[in-house]
């Protein structure tokens, strides 16, 4: 029986050394970050629309659009060419975690932001991105409407919510029969201080959270300081690219510091933007993308399956009669 994407991502957590984790956007990014040898990966975005009270058929708004930035907006920027501002529906972002997950075999882990109300909300989060077949999920402690993380603005819920939001994502893995990995990220230490991350990170892992994350450390001494606490608990940095208020060490740092899991959440995104940029601003030119700086023919059909397409193709073929297509007419005849 093949090993489920829950259980794939706990071997992760249970192996030596720091596990690098980009985020993805779509299915040809989260097959590229697979190729590329990582062992799991992020949703660049969340699985719901932030900031909205959803149904199948049905979404209704409550947000203020002026605080969404950061790396949540990958994947309304890539299906939709819009900002991440409650325009992409609730089905919409399912339908891109499903093919997403899909496309790969490593586990991925959603962003589920605040869980979208109250505990009763989150329990409904919980269940969908089981039944999407999602590894893990961040749960965060920031009322609604949200903030994006490392920017100003952000609140949060009092610490007796918090918490129950995490125990009602552990009570409906349970209710499922799944083992989902539950991540417990916590806004508080720009909302109000270090001290108080501190403390609810130390009660999200009392309540059973899988992963610990505290948003938005300020320093190597905080970093060092959050692997302390609740020490046979995972910790996980949020590595911001381009100007975060997270120092971004590397690998070897994070170990030393004491993390397990760290997630890129803008890199795949700000460099297709910049190489889309250049290639368009070379064909305006008259010209093509410079060498080096696009993959052969041969290369792209592989990265996107028509070598492995044809593989399993082969396993299928008959000695019937088939209709091919020769120098532009249609000749009967065996292959």
């Amino acid at each position: 029986m093949a090993e489920s994407p829950a259980k794939a991502l706990r071997r992760i957590l249970d192996s030596p050394g720091v596990h690098l984790g980009p985020a993805c956007f779509n299915a040809l990014s989260a097959k590229l970050v697979e190729r590329a040898g990582f062992d799991y990966c992020f949703t660049s975005g969340s699985i719901l629309p932030v900031g909205y009270v959803c149904c199948e058929t049905m979404t209704v708004p409550y947000h203020d659009p002026t605080t969404q930035k950061g790396s949540r907006f990958s994947i309304s920027a890539a299906r939709l060419g819009l900002p991440d501002v409650g325009l992409i529906s609730f089905g919409e972002m399912m339908d891109q975690g499903r093919q997403i997950i899909q496309a790969v075999s490593i586990p991925i882990i959603a962003d589920g932001d605040n869980g979208y109300g109250n505990a009763m909300n989150v329990k409904r989060t919980i269940r969908e991105a089981i039944r999407a077949g999602y590894a893990g999920i961040f749960l965060e402690d920031q009322v609604s409407p949200k903030a994006c993380g490392h920017t100003r603005g952000r609140k949060v819920v009092p610490r007796d919510e918090a918490v129950m939001r995490i125990k009602a994502a552990i009570d409906a893995r349970k209710e499922s029969g799944s083992d989902i990995v539950i991540v417990a990220r916590t806004d508080s230490r720009q909302a109000i201080s270090f001290e108080e991350s501190l403390w609810r990170s130390q009660a999200f892992a009392d309540v059973g959270a899988d992963v610990l994350l505290i948003d938005a450390l300020a320093s190597r001494e905080e970093m060092k300081a959050f692997c302390e606490i609740a020490p046979s608990v995972p910790k996980m940095a949020n590595l911001l690219e381009g100007g975060g208020k997270t120092p971004i060490l590397n690998p070897t740092e994070l170990e030393d510091v004491g993390f397990k899991i760290a997630a890129y959440p803008l890199s795949l995104m700000g460099v297709s933007i910049r190489a889309m940029k250049n290639a368009l601003t070379a064909i305006k030119s008259g010209q093509i993308p410079s060498h080096g700086s696009i993959p052969t023919f041969e290369e792209i059909k592989d990265i996107v399956g028509f070598n492995s397409y044809y593989e399993e193709e082969k396993r299928y073929a008959t000695n019937t009669d088939q209709v091919s297509l020769q120098n532009g007419t249609f000749k009967l005849g065996k292959e």
